[in-house]
Protein backbone atom coordinates (compact mmCIF):
# COMPACT_ATOMS: atom_id res chain seq x y z
CA UNK A 1 0.00 0.00 0.00
CA UNK A 2 2.75 2.42 0.94
CA UNK A 3 4.61 1.63 -2.23
CA UNK A 4 1.60 2.35 -4.39
CA UNK A 5 0.98 5.65 -2.53
CA UNK A 6 4.62 6.62 -3.00
CA UNK A 7 4.46 5.81 -6.71
CA UNK A 8 1.25 7.82 -7.06
CA UNK A 9 2.85 10.80 -5.28
CA UNK A 10 5.94 10.64 -7.51
CA UNK A 11 3.75 10.42 -10.60
CA UNK A 12 1.68 13.40 -9.43
CA UNK A 13 4.80 15.47 -8.75
CA UNK A 14 6.19 14.57 -12.15
CA UNK A 15 3.01 15.77 -13.80
CA UNK A 16 3.26 19.15 -12.01
CA UNK A 17 6.76 19.94 -13.17
CA UNK A 18 6.91 22.50 -15.92
CA UNK A 19 8.95 21.77 -18.94
CA UNK A 20 11.33 24.47 -20.18
CA UNK A 21 10.08 26.15 -23.31
CA UNK A 22 12.40 25.76 -26.26
CA UNK A 23 14.67 28.74 -26.70
CA UNK A 24 13.42 31.06 -29.41
CA UNK A 25 15.92 33.45 -30.91
CA UNK A 26 14.64 36.99 -30.82
CA UNK A 27 14.78 38.79 -34.14
CA UNK A 28 17.58 41.26 -34.55
CA UNK A 29 16.45 44.87 -34.47
CA UNK A 30 16.38 46.61 -37.81
CA UNK A 31 19.09 49.22 -37.88
CA UNK A 32 18.58 51.84 -40.58
CA UNK A 33 21.48 52.87 -42.76
CA UNK A 34 23.32 55.94 -41.56
CA UNK A 35 21.71 59.14 -42.72
CA UNK A 36 23.75 60.92 -45.39
CA UNK A 37 22.89 64.59 -45.49
CA UNK A 38 23.50 66.90 -48.45
CA UNK A 39 26.33 69.35 -47.94
CA UNK A 40 26.74 72.94 -48.95
CA UNK A 41 25.26 76.25 -47.99
CA UNK A 42 22.28 78.19 -49.20
CA UNK A 43 18.62 77.43 -49.37
CA UNK A 44 18.90 74.36 -51.66
CA UNK A 45 21.13 72.24 -49.42
CA UNK A 46 19.32 73.45 -46.28
CA UNK A 47 15.98 72.29 -47.66
CA UNK A 48 17.49 69.03 -48.97
CA UNK A 49 18.97 68.26 -45.53
CA UNK A 50 15.62 68.83 -43.85
CA UNK A 51 13.86 66.66 -46.44
CA UNK A 52 16.38 63.86 -45.82
CA UNK A 53 15.82 64.05 -42.06
CA UNK A 54 12.03 64.03 -42.47
CA UNK A 55 12.20 61.03 -44.83
CA UNK A 56 14.41 59.19 -42.35
CA UNK A 57 12.05 60.00 -39.48
CA UNK A 58 9.09 58.66 -41.46
CA UNK A 59 11.04 55.50 -42.43
CA UNK A 60 12.00 54.78 -38.82
CA UNK A 61 8.54 55.51 -37.46
CA UNK A 62 9.60 58.60 -35.53
CA UNK A 63 7.17 60.65 -37.60
CA UNK A 64 3.92 59.28 -38.97
CA UNK A 65 3.51 59.19 -42.72
CA UNK A 66 0.64 61.72 -43.13
CA UNK A 67 2.54 64.33 -41.10
CA UNK A 68 5.70 63.57 -43.07
CA UNK A 69 3.79 64.10 -46.32
CA UNK A 70 2.43 67.47 -45.16
CA UNK A 71 5.88 68.51 -43.97
CA UNK A 72 7.41 67.49 -47.30
CA UNK A 73 4.74 69.49 -49.17
CA UNK A 74 5.67 72.56 -47.13
CA UNK A 75 9.33 71.91 -47.92
CA UNK A 76 8.36 71.66 -51.59
CA UNK A 77 7.01 75.20 -51.47
CA UNK A 78 10.30 76.35 -49.92
CA UNK A 79 12.26 74.49 -52.61
CA UNK A 80 10.20 76.15 -55.36
CA UNK A 81 11.00 79.61 -53.95
CA UNK A 82 14.67 78.63 -53.72
CA UNK A 83 14.68 77.49 -57.35
CA UNK A 84 13.08 80.78 -58.36
CA UNK A 85 16.03 82.63 -56.82
CA UNK A 86 14.09 83.81 -53.79
CA UNK A 87 16.53 82.55 -51.15
CA UNK A 88 15.20 84.77 -48.36
CA UNK A 89 11.61 83.65 -48.86
CA UNK A 90 12.72 80.02 -49.18
CA UNK A 91 14.63 80.14 -45.90
CA UNK A 92 11.66 81.86 -44.25
CA UNK A 93 9.32 79.08 -45.46
CA UNK A 94 11.83 76.45 -44.32
CA UNK A 95 12.05 77.97 -40.84
CA UNK A 96 8.26 78.20 -40.61
CA UNK A 97 7.81 74.56 -41.65
CA UNK A 98 10.45 73.32 -39.21
CA UNK A 99 8.84 75.30 -36.40
CA UNK A 100 5.36 74.03 -37.31
CA UNK A 101 6.46 70.40 -37.07
CA UNK A 102 8.77 70.78 -34.08
CA UNK A 103 12.13 70.62 -35.85
CA UNK A 104 15.08 72.93 -35.27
Amino acid sequence: MRLSLALAAVAALGACQQRAAPAVAEPSPIVPAPLVLPTGSGCGPEIARTRAIVASDVATGNLNKPVGERFDADLGHAAAECSAGKSGEALHLLAAAKSRYGYR
